[in-house]
């Protein structure tokens, strides 16, 4: 699986981006795509993840009121829609699949993306 995050950039608190992860035409509807974040000093967590087959979001609780990831299966891609943005928010956001059901943990997706760079500052 090949996936290519994009989106990112320099925001202010209060706003809003959308990051999308274009996903390979090899994926299967089995699998589960997520989001993950690394701040600088601070190890990958997670942030949102969705099935590809049933389009069922689960969410780091912090971003769940925030944060909503959808899926486009005609598009092979996968969206990360980020709201009232914060500069606790700033980190590389990475793209990921797994096989795993409800997945959660780094170590539990196989694939991953390049990051892309989410700064939030005034």
């Amino acid at each position: 699986v090949q996936l290519q995050a994009s989106g990112g950039g320099s925001v202010q608190p209060g706003d809003s981006l959308r990051l999308s992860c274009a996903v390979s035409e090899r994926t299967s509807r089995r699998y589960t795509l997520g989001w993950f974040r690394q701040a600088p000093g601070e190890e990958r967590e997670f942030v949102a993840a969705i099935t590809w087959n049933r389009g069922a979001p689960y969410y780091k609780d912090s971003v769940k009121d925030r944060f909503t990831i959808s899926g486009d299966h005609a598009k092979k891609t996968v969206y990360l829609q980020m709201k009232r943005l914060q500069p606790e928010d700033t980190a590389v956001y990475y793209c990921a699949t797994t096989t795993k059901a409800w997945a959660r943990t780094p170590a539990d997706f196989g694939s991953w993306g390049q990051g892309t760079q989410v700064t939030v500052s005034s």
